[in-house]
């Protein structure tokens, strides 16, 4: 219970409820927030003994609690990713739009949103070129490198400093302590706590006779089921559906009001939130799923973040097995959604040297294609052990080659092309040889989860001369395996 409630200190404290649906209706709730968030962390430090497993938490929380509410008259600036996943990138989602919020002396003073495309546009006006990585050149034809597409690595602290990049070459000036990612499922989580939403949605209709339009407004309730999916809806199916008609630039610049309605009604009703068990399991889910990622330009509190895995990283230095898939959502629109991942890793002792096999399997459940819905396209990268040698692919039904063998964050990666139909399932994988220093006796494996994914079954077996095993797991969090051996066992 205490572990809970410390989290849920975070959760108001350092993320300040700082979704993707509306960031500047944080503002008029800035002093409510700040200061309620500190008075719980006060009275969760104040309880009778916590657990000792809990030290680490506490540690981070109490740093960050303090950094955020901090009365020293200086202004703190973070810039905040708003990710959709239903569009899945390598570091999360499709990067949409981003907020730059300003706390000083534990207010929030301020907080802008824009769209990506924006200071795309502002980068493209420059003249600025910046060189895409190699998949997105093959296979989305991108001739830039820009904001929306920054977080084309699996690791977070990259896409951090890539998205900082991006904001200055188009014009921002701010100077960041910190960034934080935030995924759009965060939005379905929290309608879980809040329950359904609704507000007045703006529109328009088209009279294609006349060639005019007129406003109009409907009534939309959010909720925990179908939240991303009616948000997706309200800000963006006219658009989608309308390309080839001019749309009047008022109706463009407002269609993400609803945001700031939808975020006002949530602040609301969390201001009354009194199931403090419950917030904090949202927060620790957040946190630990990689659906809200940290990353601090101070030493001290980056390495706090760390010792928790808050931060998104890609382990560097571990010296066991390694195994982490990451796909990259190229031309399939919102289709994410629709997709179902299950993942089969062995391990082949047997021979003169290791080998292991990945199976990933995907699986389309949509029945029909539509404006958010295609056939799955993605860029699937295979990272494994440094020094791992690729052996041969698996192509069952369709699926793609491999285009690329390559070293990067201290890993072998492995990447291809896959194109998943809608409606089928379609099994790809691949093998290869690990290094000779990944041994059966006291064997371990890391499996690190890609933001953005949701929960994927696992299998993991090991295969040695004198006997096999198999264990299954859910990907939800980054996995540290042990399998002891029949050997090990009767030393």
């Amino acid at each position: 219970m205490h572990k809970r409630l410390i989290i849920a200190a975070i959760s108001l404290a350092v993320i300040g409820l700082l979704g993707w649906i509306g960031f500047s209706a944080i503002k008029s709730h800035k002093t409510e927030f700040a200061v309620g968030s500190l008075a719980l962390f006060e009275k969760v430090s104040k309880l009778l003994p916590i657990e000792p497993d809990t030290k680490k938490e506490i540690e981070v929380v109490n740093r960050l609690v303090q950094e955020l509410t901090l009365r020293d008259d200086k202004a703190r600036v973070f810039l905040v990713l708003l990710q959709n996943n239903h569009e899945l990138r390598p570091g999360g989602g499709f990067l949409g739009q981003y907020a730059v919020v300003k706390v000083k002396n534990a207010e929030i003073i301020s907080a802008v949103v824009e769209d990506a495309n924006l200071l795309d546009q502002r980068i493209k006006d420059a003249n600025i070129k910046v060189t895409p990585p190699w998949p997105l050149q093959r296979y989305a034809q991108a001739k830039r490198w820009l904001l929306h597409d920054s977080n084309f690595s699996p690791d977070f602290p990259y896409n951090a400093e890539k998205a900082e990049y991006f904001y200055r070459l188009g014009g921002g000036r701010e100077k960041f302590d910190a960034v934080i990612a935030v995924n759009a499922d965060v939005f379905n989580h929290a309608l879980e706590l809040t329950g359904p939403i609704t507000v007045p949605v703006e529109t328009f209709s088209y009279n294609a006779a006349t060639g005019t339009f007129a406003k109009s407004s409907e009534t939309k309730t959010f909720t925990s089921e179908n939240g991303t999916l009616a948000l997706e809806e309200a800000v963006e199916k006219k658009f989608l559906v309308n390309e080839d008609i001019d749309i009047p630039a008022e109706y463009k610049q407002n269609r993400k009001n609803v945001m700031k309605l939808i975020a006002a009604k949530m602040i609301e009703k969390l201001n009354h939130f009194d199931q403090i068990t419950k917030l904090a399991e949202f927060a620790q889910s957040e946190l630990r799923t990689k659906d809200i990622m940290l990353y601090f330009h101070d030493d001290t509190l980056q390495s706090l973040v760390e010792s928790v895995h808050w931060d998104g990283s890609v382990t560097t230095d571990w010296t066991g097995d390694y195994l982490m898939v990451v796909d990259a959502n190229l031309g399939a629109l919102k289709s994410d959604y629709y997709m179902k991942r299950s993942l089969a890793y062995t391990v082949d002792f047997t021979g003169e040297k290791p080998k292991a096999n990945v199976s990933y399997t995907y699986n389309h459940t949509a029945t029909r294609g539509d404006w958010r819905t295609s056939d799955y396209h993605t860029y699937t990268r295979i990272l494994a052990p440094i020094g791992s040698k690729y052996i041969d692919q698996s192509r069952r039904h369709t699926g793609g080659v491999i285009g690329q063998d390559s070293t990067d964050l201290n890993k072998t990666v492995f990447g291809y092309k896959v194109d998943a139909l809608i409606g089928r399932e379609l099994e790809t994988g691949i093998e290869y040889e690990l290094p000779e220093t990944i041994t059966p006796d006291n064997y371990r494996l890391l499996i690190q989860k890609q933001s953005g994914t949701g929960t994927i079954p696992v299998t993991v077996t090991l295969k040695t001369k004198d006997k096999e095993y198999t264990q299954s797991f859910e990907l939800k969090k980054d996995l540290n395996i042990a399998i002891q051996t029949t050997e090990e066992q009767k030393q």
